[in-house]
């Protein structure tokens, strides 16, 4: 928690630089008596405590330079706080519960720390000692350390402590973010995170299925990225096996000059298709497939070529949807991790794994009742293979901390096997490396069926982008923002916008574990929690400033030199809510779950409206309508509003116009 509640922290560094003086001074003092028999002993003792003081000195400053411009959790700050004071009213009591959450009623305060009960419990079961709740919580209480965030603290029921912040503090942190930015705050050591995500089949469009796992981990890396990790981003596409077998042999029918001629393959789904139909029916055909596989394994030039040319044309079709998502992803396939197969299989046979069913190698792995086959009978490799050898690539060659794989929940049980397989023969440790498989459910049509067409075929998801872009248009134009509002380009801009902003919100906005009802309608209402309500929230309030002839220049000086009054309670409201964006963002790196993020940005967009409600920002005549008084505080609120809602935004992968 130090990286979120930084004072604490200094008092400690500085007590502790104040504590190595001295005891660099008195070892000067001891050896310069002469009467320690090991004064080089003493030498060295004091060259590493001056070490360590440079050390912390050096630390201190680099802290302080980053917590003066990053955003400081709160939550995590009343943590710290609330685990030092139950430290010093219980110091024998081992991990006890630390619950602190923002209060969900005013009268309540701002935040609630409700430990007391926990603590009540545990006091019971290990020292039979009866000790009411509401007694632990004013002992907690007394207990508190001098801190800058912390108004008072009331006693409210059978033992919650309701905490009211000072708004000198809030008021400064806003400050802070008015001239900073959104800051993330500092993480400690820099980790590596590995997103496995999107991860289409080559000679296959890509599908509304993978709409989910495409838009989600684009936003998990964006959300570790802006949180300081470095993070890679890989498209585990589907470029090897025997389907290309088929698909190269029906190359070299169709186009037998392709080796010099490139083919002119336009609908490379229709190509699949008839290779499809002609591996299942000639039975000719399917032989010269399997040799074909056989040749591409052994990497003859002219198959590894034809085997080039059906890749490519699939990258140029996904890349279109990448580029309409603005998605950047690196691609490494299963054919990346070929190579790497016979040595996974050598591995797992060398320690004592693999047992051989029917011709298979197939490894158990405690827990799971269906084994991983490693070597199919024939001698080929499968799915379980190039999943492992990936795993072990990211964990032992890329070195990852946190490997993420955003994959539908049908493959639960066997990437959780795979991933248990990685742990029993040693590739990591889980108290060390977080390997985590963010699980999504499927999109459903209105009918609540999976979201097919209406001839029963799959979804592509270029069709449904195109949709998309027609419907945006079609309410744009529905409220005339063609006619006068907007420019041709500034109405494209917005198209875009809205079109491609709902069609991710919509997804992030759902809790990912759960299926969603995919409906255009629903997500292009400007009404409720929709990217469509948002976008317009956002151009609303970033034009209040504009309107009242104030530019950025002007509100980048008032940010230094102006005081953020919180006097009235929707004020003090909306300055709290817009300091939560910290927590609700470890929250997310946490669980990985993202409509957090989204149903925070609504609940700021509803507090910011019931502030401009009830608090004028700009007083006009009401007869002549011109400016009377420009109450520059409130401006600022609007800003630190609109500045948190665009990197909420840009972490969903959602690009805001200026106007709509």
């Amino acid at each position: 928690s130090r990286n979120y509640c930084v004072t604490a922290q200094f008092a400690f560094q500085e007590n502790e630089i104040k504590l190595l003086t001295a005891e660099i001074e008195r070892l000067k003092n001891f050896g310069g008596l002469g009467v320690s028999p090991s004064l080089e002993g003493l030498r060295d003792e004091n060259a590493k405590l001056k070490y360590r003081l440079n050390f912390l000195k050096k630390s201190l400053q680099e802290e302080r330079s980053k917590s003066v411009k990053s955003m400081i959790n709160i939550n995590s700050c009343l943590q710290e706080i609330f685990g030092a004071a139950i430290q010093a009213a219980y110091p024998d009591l081992e991990n006890p519960p630390l619950v602190v959450t923002p209060s969900q009623q005013p009268k309540f305060g701002d935040y609630q720390c409700n430990s007391a009960m926990g603590i009540s419990q545990i006091l019971l079961k290990t020292r039979e000692q009866k000790v009411i709740p509401r007694e632990i919580a004013e002992k907690i209480a007394k207990n508190i350390p001098a801190n800058e965030c912390i108004e008072k603290v009331e006693i409210a029921g059978p033992g919650f402590i309701n905490v009211h912040l000072r708004k000198d503090f809030v008021s400064k942190q806003l400050s802070s973010l008015l001239i900073n930015g959104v800051q993330p705050p500092a993480i400690g050591k820099r980790k590596k995170v590995v997103v496995d995500f999107s991860s289409p089949n080559i000679a296959k469009e890509m599908h509304v299925g993978h709409l989910r796992s495409t838009i989600i981990g684009e936003s998990m890396c964006r959300l570790f990225e802006f949180a300081g990790y470095d993070v890679l981003r890989l498209n585990h596409l589907g470029d090897w096996g025997t389907q290309f077998g088929m698909l190269i042999a029906h190359l070299q029918d169709k186009f037998p000059d392709y080796l010099t001629v490139s083919p002119p393959i336009g609908d490379l789904q229709a190509f699949y298709k008839e290779s499809k139909r002609r591996f299942d029916t000639e039975e000719e055909f399917k032989k010269r497939a399997y040799q074909c596989v056989v040749l591409l394994q052994s990497k003859n030039p002219d198959f590894i070529k034809a085997w080039n040319l059906i890749c490519d044309v699939s990258r140029k079709e996904f890349q279109k949807i990448y580029n309409c998502l603005d998605i950047t992803i690196t691609e490494r396939g299963e054919s990346f991790y070929h190579e790497m197969m016979k040595d996974i299989v050598k591995e797992f046979e060398d320690k004592g794994f693999v047992q051989v069913d029917d011709g298979r190698k197939v490894v158990f792995v405690p827990g799971f009742p269906v084994p991983l086959t490693i070597m199919k009978s024939d001698g080929g490799y499968t799915y379980d293979t190039s999943d492992l050898a990936a795993l072990k690539h990211r964990l032992c060659e890329e070195k990852g901390d946190i490997l993420i794989y955003v994959v539908d929940s049908g493959q639960s049980v066997h990437l959780q096997t795979v991933f248990a397989a990685g742990q029993m023969i040693g590739w990591y440790d889980p108290k060390v490396t977080r390997v985590a498989h963010a699980a999504f459910g499927v999109v459903l049509g209105e009918d609540k069926k999976k979201f097919k067409t209406r001839s029963g075929d799959t979804v592509r998801l270029v069709d449904l982008l195109e949709e998309g872009l027609k419907r945006a248009m079609d309410k744009l134009k529905d409220k005339e923002r063609d006619k006068v509002v907007l420019t041709p380009e500034e109405l494209k801009a917005a198209q875009t916008s809205v079109a491609f902003g709902c069609i991710k919100y919509a997804d992030l906005s759902h809790n990912r574990l759960n299926d969603y009802v995919f409906s255009f309608d629903k997500m292009l209402d400007d009404r409720g929690n929709t990217a469509a309500y948002l976008l317009y929230a956002f151009t609303r309030i970033r034009a209040i400033a504009r309107l009242a002839n104030i530019d950025e220049q002007m509100l980048r000086k008032a940010a230094r030199e102006e005081v953020l009054v919180l006097d009235h309670e929707k004020e003090w409201k909306l300055g709290k809510c817009i300091l939560r964006f910290p927590e609700i963002l470890q929250k997310i790196l946490e669980d990985l779950l993202l409509h957090t993020l989204c149903d925070y940005l609504y609940e700021l967009a509803t507090t910011f409206t019931e502030f401009y409600d009830s608090c004028y920002c700009v007083e006009k005549d009401r007869q002549t309508g011109q400016i009377v008084k420009v109450n520059m505080w409130r401006l600022l609120l609007c800003e630190a509003t609109a500045t948190v809602m665009a990197k909420g935004f840009d972490i969903l992968g959602i690009k805001p116009v200026q106007r709509m």
